[in-house]
């Protein structure tokens, strides 16, 4: 209520200072000291929805060490709503195993099937229980850049240590456009510029991000548009997180990345960390490449969602578009799991092949 008496005051002041036609006004035009009427919005203007004190406590060199990131799968009770002991099951995990930072609500956690109460609601329950022992990044972004500038004002709000924001998908905009989208939320706090033209249908080319490395709160780069791109930043002196697992080895080791915001290390956490932090190992990363590649066999998170749930870590519930892959995938990703060591995988279950009756597919909440 009081942010509508406050709209409808401005709108009441803005009336006011409209050119009237009377003495006084001929007087301010005589005399040269008549001004037009200012704006009620004022363009780059963010009120922080929290003290300064707060919002600056994690700052964007803080975020620039991070070597694992783990793009955090979002679990579902059989009537659609989030599973929050599920959730925080995987996070405890993922803490014990040596991930440094999480992504809430990108892709991989489903954040474009959530409502933005949802989103901001998992965002400030991951700060709330786990954000002293883990950098929380809420994927805030949107194509819609006064969308994109209001979430990442909530996530703030709630304390996430940093925003993660795409360019504007689907629709699109102009390099000039993704300066603009960009600088309208990098004032907020350390952000995470992310990539991935896969999905977007659009390149950030290397000139935006020239540009906006300038801002202070530009922590760095997930990059999904493969190695020269990331060793073109790393020369430069900006941060890059491989967003590809299948590449973040070499990235890491061979291109200057700092690390990796993985969907991998949902599963094993651990094999991914020594894979950032333990130097060049070919080897390893050998033996994780068929992992990586069953699971993007189609498009993320389908796979994974299905892995999780034989792996007895989640429930077997999917929000529809995706649904679990087939039952021959299932089957081969219990292979998988024997070949690389079901100890190395995250719960403690037998991994299972589950049946299709099993699943539950939600198309709306209950």
């Amino acid at each position: 209520m009081v942010a509508m008496k406050s709209y409808s005051v401005c709108l009441r002041e803005s009336a006011l200072q409209l050119p009237r036609h009377n003495c006084v006004d001929n007087y301010k035009r005589r005399s040269g000291k008549w001004r037009p009427p200012q704006a009620a919005v004022k363009p780059h203007l963010h009120l922080p929805m929290r003290s300064f004190e707060v919002k600056n406590m994690t700052s964007a060199e803080d975020m620039k060490s991070l070597r694992l990131i783990t793009a955090i799968k979002t679990p579902y009770l059989p009537d659609g709503r989030f599973d929050l002991e599920a959730y925080d099951a995987l996070v405890n995990m993922q803490i014990a195993n040596g991930a440094e930072g999480v992504v809430v609500g990108g892709t991989t956690g489903e954040g474009q099937l959530m409502s933005w109460d949802e989103h901001i609601m998992l965002i400030g329950h991951t700060v709330n229980c786990f954000g002293s022992s883990i950098k929380v990044i809420g994927n805030t972004g949107s194509n819609s850049t006064r969308e994109a500038i209001h979430a990442t004002e909530q996530g703030f709000a709630v304390g996430m240590h940093a925003a993660l924001h795409i360019n504007p998908y689907y629709g699109k905009t102009s390099v000039e456009g993704m300066v603009s989208h960009f600088d309208s939320v990098l004032p907020m706090g350390p952000t995470i510029i992310y990539n991935v033209p896969g999905r977007t249908g659009q390149d950030i080319p290397p000139q935006v991000i020239h540009t906006i490395a300038q801002s202070p709160n530009l922590a760095g780069v997930k990059e999904c548009a493969g190695n020269d791109r990331v060793e073109q930043y790393t020369d430069k002196g900006i941060v890059v997180w491989s967003g590809n697992d299948d590449q973040s080895h070499d990235a890491r080791w061979n291109h200057g990345a700092t690390g990796v915001v993985s969907v991998t290390s949902n599963l094993v956490p651990g094999l991914m960390r020594k894979l950032m932090f333990e130097g060049k190992n070919t080897e390893l990363n050998s033996k994780l490449l068929p992992l990586i590649d069953w699971l993007f066999q189609e498009p993320n998170p389908i796979a994974l969602n299905t892995a999780l749930a034989q792996l007895g870590v989640v429930r077997p519930v999917f929000r529809l578009p995706y649904v679990p892959l087939p039952l021959a995938q299932r089957v081969e990703f219990v292979n998988l799991v024997k070949k690389i060591g079901r100890e190395n995988f995250v719960g403690e279950e037998d991994v299972q092949v589950i049946e299709d009756d099993d699943f539950v597919l939600i198309a709306r909440l209950c």
